[in-house]
């Protein structure tokens, strides 16, 4: 079942991405696999997929004490700065940092580790109370402060609007997102102004944020089902 609901997503990714005119490459699939066995992560690796999002420190922790290599693993949760050490180690892309201490947590641990990583700055777009996330008048400060820490590079953006039943309600945060993305990259704010990271969209409105612009899709439930409880 893993294998066949890749192949559909995957189709509806190209399909979406030739609609906009956006070359299929530029636009990866993040498998979020939280709360599911490693067996299952297997199955996705077996049918190539590869870069898989996490949101709990210890449970990824196990799971990358057994993969090891075969995965990468990107960090799309809350992260307690108290954390910031085993997620520096463990994850090849933090997407989530929102706060100049966690920033600086980040950087002391890789710099012990003698590790450079790509983060995201998450940005509250929808200035929902119940989400993370910078505000968006707010990001091109933190991104100034965080771009002073010499083991993290700031990839781009990465966001959580509201949840609507109807994927179209979406649109204009997706697009908020971007134009905000496409200012700052204006004032060469990024590490690689050429290739903006944007990472937005999850099962059910990926196809919309692909056409707003996204790079980076965080697709959980349509690829494993329904969610069990956090592995502890």
């Amino acid at each position: 079942m893993i294998a066949e609901n890749l192949e559909i997503i995957r189709h509806n990714i190209l399909q979406t991405a030739e609609k906009c005119d956006r070359n299929p490459a530029s636009i990866r699939l993040v498998a979020v696999s939280k709360t599911c066995p490693v067996s299952a992560i297997k199955e996705a690796i077996a049918s190539n997929q590869f870069l898989f999002g996490e949101n709990y420190i210890q449970e990824t922790e196990k799971k990358f004490a057994i993969l090891k290599n075969d995965a990468q693993f990107h960090f799309i949760g809350h992260l307690q700065s108290n954390k910031a050490g085993i997620a520096a180690r463990i994850f090849t892309m933090i997407e989530t940092v929102d706060r100049m201490k966690l920033a600086m947590n980040l950087n002391r641990h890789l710099a012990k580790l003698g590790k450079i990583m790509d983060i995201l700055i998450q940005v509250n777009i929808g200035y929902d109370a119940k989400k993370s996330g910078v505000t968006p008048e707010d990001t091109e400060s933190l991104i100034q402060q965080v771009s002073s820490l010499e083991n993290l590079r700031i990839r781009g953006l990465m966001t959580m609007p509201p949840f609507f039943d109807n994927p179209e309600k979406a649109r204009p945060f997706f697009r908020q997102l971007r134009v905000l993305a496409e200012n700052l990259r204006g004032k060469g704010l990024f590490f690689d102004n050429e290739n903006v990271e944007i990472s937005m969209g999850m099962s059910n409105d990926y196809t919309i944020a692909i056409e707003e612009g996204a790079t980076l899709v965080r697709v959980g439930t349509a690829i494993f089902g329904s969610r069990a409880l956090p592995i502890s």
